[in-house]
């Protein structure tokens, strides 16, 4: 997160005596959708330049790999199928949830499976492979991870904190209550806990319980600047599903439930707006340079859904840029459209200012809430010509465009006026190159620029016109 230098009470100031360094984290984008038909994914970057990408399939039958050296690349990477499920007995039904971790040298797939005479007695398994890769090479069965309470359990992952390793699940107790909750205990080994579970999550908020079920699933896990932030899923797995977060201190006891606080609202949640429903199970990864995280999970692009939605195929996986707030949280914003995904647009002369709309005015304010206020498309220009147009994350179809010299999120309505005013030519930063400065398609020599905040199409003629008209795409 740039934090940013201290910037004068007005706009105007001298370029050279507040600006930023280029961001430590840059814009990225996407185009989503990755993987069709593909739930509950799992990424992972490894050390030998290539992304590692698994997911439940729709038939539940098996366990599939797939590698690149770009996230994009996983979508047209080929598929191996590298274990399928047994034909009797466990691990005979709904395979389920896999991740792929690499723990002291070794491959491992953690997933969830049923058997096959009763294909609700799902619980966690794992699979270890030597090979340098795991797609080419033999996967051996480790068998169940053993738990002290024999029930449904599902959706195991792994993380280390300060150097000690834990698993964290979801599982059903019966003297607990109807649904899943979620747990955490040490590993001994890459297969096994030790010690007694921790219940650290139960599902008691509606947005926790909502489409008739009492769900906390699928647990994530992220860290930084010395906080621990899991995510999960909760609700029934349609429109209602969601993501929710606990937070504790990396210093702190993570068996003591005490030691988590959950947030009191879903932090991802469907989005009319952009036409996605019940985002969630998700993960994360980085950006092919390291200096972005990348929240990945799937969702699905239509909201009903005929008979059960475990019946449903069409759950894909999907990536976006992950934001973080100057308090050091994390800020999800919203499934985006799918499509490119957004960037932000910092200013580079008010390093802690982001371009956003407010009351559809363009301006450049910090601390932007919600996020997606201050996202933007950039899509090919509606005049064409070689132009770019910005379109708003979260209001589809209305653009950045200038009218009387000022500049408005608007809705295209179509006409060439519009598609002009609404047209830009993206050129070098006027005052860093590493930067970007927008040049109006028809009104050539004005570029955006703010001033007293707000963002205006201007001629720049001075140096702190060329400050105040250049940008960041974080």
């Amino acid at each position: 997160m740039i934090t940013g230098s201290a910037a004068a009470a007005l706009s105007g100031v001298s370029a050279d005596t507040a600006h930023a360094a280029a961001p430590a984290s840059p814009g990225v984008t996407y185009t989503n959708t990755i993987a069709e038909q593909r739930a509950d994914p799992h990424i992972h970057k490894h050390t030998d330049g290539f992304y590692y990408f698994t997911a439940t399939v729709p038939a539940y039958d098996r366990i599939v790999l797939r590698r690149a050296t770009t996230i994009q690349g996983l979508t047209s990477a080929p598929e191996t199928t590298v274990w399928t499920k047994h034909s009797s007995g466990v691990m005979g039904a709904h395979i389920w949830a896999p991740e792929i971790h690499f723990i002291d040298g070794k491959w491992y797939i953690y997933f969830a499976a049923g058997d096959a005479n009763d294909i609700w007695r799902i619980r966690p398994y794992v699979l270890e492979c030597t090979a340098a890769n795991p797609i080419a090479g033999a996967w051996t069965e480790k068998g169940r991870i053993a738990l002290p309470l024999d029930s449904f359990s599902l959706d195991a992952t792994t993380f280390a904190v300060n150097g000690t390793r834990y698993l964290s699940w979801a599982q059903h107790d019966p003297a607990v209550g109807r649904g899943t909750n979620l747990y955490m205990a040490r590993m001994s080994s890459p297969w096994a806990i030790t010690g007694t579970p921790v219940m650290i999550s139960r599902p008691t908020a509606s947005w926790e319980t909502a489409g008739g079920e009492t769900v906390n699933e699928g647990p994530a896990v992220i860290q930084r600047g010395g906080k621990v932030f899991m995510t999960f899923s909760a609700s029934a797995t349609d429109a209602n599903y969601c993501m929710g977060l606990l937070t504790a201190s990396a210093s702190a006891d993570l068996l003591r439930a005490s030691s988590w606080a959950k947030t009191a609202n879903p932090v991802f949640a469907s989005n009319v707006a952009t036409g996605q429903y019940g985002p969630g199970h998700n993960q994360f990864t980085v950006s092919e340079d390291g200096r972005s995280d990348i929240l990945v999970y799937h969702d699905r692009g239509y909201r009903d859904i005929s008979g059960a939605p475990l019946n449903d195929p069409n759950r894909r996986t999907r990536v976006q840029k992950i934001y973080w707030r100057a308090d050091g949280t994390p800020d999800f914003g919203i499934p985006v459209a799918d499509g490119s995904t957004p960037i932000r647009l910092s200013s580079y002369n008010f390093p802690d200012r982001f371009v956003r709309h407010w009351e559809y005015r363009a301006r450049i304010e910090p601390n932007v809430s919600p996020l997606a206020d201050s996202q933007f498309r950039v899509v090919t220009g509606l005049a064409g010509s070689g132009t770019v147009s910005l379109e708003s994350a979260n209001l589809p179809g209305w653009f950045l465009r200038h009218r009387n010299y000022e500049v408005w999120v608007e809705k295209n309505d179509g006409t060439p006026l519009f598609a002009g005013d609404a047209s830009f030519t993206a050129r070098a930063g006027l005052s860093d190159s590493a930067g970007v400065s927008y040049e109006s398609y028809n009104l050539p020599g004005r570029y955006i620029r703010h001033f007293d905040y707000l963002l205006r199409v201007q001629a720049p003629s001075t140096a702190t016109d060329r400050a105040d008209a250049t940008f960041y795409t974080q």
